[in-house]
């Protein structure tokens, strides 16, 4: 069964036929913020299978709790900060927590830092589904979130410290990833 939903909806009228569980509103806001959303659960998790669980879960989030979205706020900062804790409470279920030290993690080299502007970006989101969850995790939640390491060990129930190690060593490993991926087993720019 095909859903029409009005021509001319404003958000807000969109967001309060939300409220109502009005299922032709449900259906437009998935469609209007699914690919800025898949975006973010994709940095999350192992690979697109993991993202669409993690999507699908904030998802239903959303609407189980679009009643207690403040009017006048951004409704993508709204949903956003969902997925966000969707896929942390999805890295929860799924993972046990080494707990590391930063004493064992090695002094990031900035050498060779140029990598990541050979990179596309489709290439840079490859590189960090290869990170284990933890890592992940931690480089997704300090790096483009903009968490303290305090918020995030908060957040995952780690030390400060595992979450500056695990920083650290996954940008060693990001870097590692990127420059493979950009030179032969020679040392040669790959073309």
């Amino acid at each position: 069964m095909e859903i029409a939903w009005p021509a001319n909806y404003e958000e807000d009228d969109l967001i309060q036929a939300c409220v109502r569980r009005e299922r032709w509103a449900q259906q437009a806001l998935y469609e209007q913020y699914y690919g800025k959303m898949m975006g973010i659960c994709l940095r999350y998790a192992n690979g697109e299978e993991d993202a669409l669980d993690i999507l699908h879960e904030g998802f239903i989030k959303v609407f189980k709790n679009v009643n207690k979205f403040q009017p006048g706020t951004s409704i993508t900062a709204w949903m956003r900060r969902i997925m966000v804790n969707t896929a942390i409470d999805f890295y929860r279920k799924s993972i046990r927590r080494r707990t590391e030290d930063i004493d064992q993690a090695v002094q990031l080299s900035v050498e060779d830092a140029d990598a990541v502007s050979m990179c596309s970006q489709q290439e840079i989101l490859e590189a960090i589904q290869q990170l284990t969850p933890a890592y992940r995790t931690v480089f997704n939640l300090y790096i483009l979130e903009g968490y303290s390491h305090k918020e995030i060990a908060d957040l995952l129930n780690i030390t400060e410290s595992t979450s500056r190690s695990n920083l650290v060593k996954a940008r060693l490993k990001l870097k590692e990833i990127l420059m493979s991926r950009n030179y032969d087993e020679n040392g040669a720019a790959a073309i």
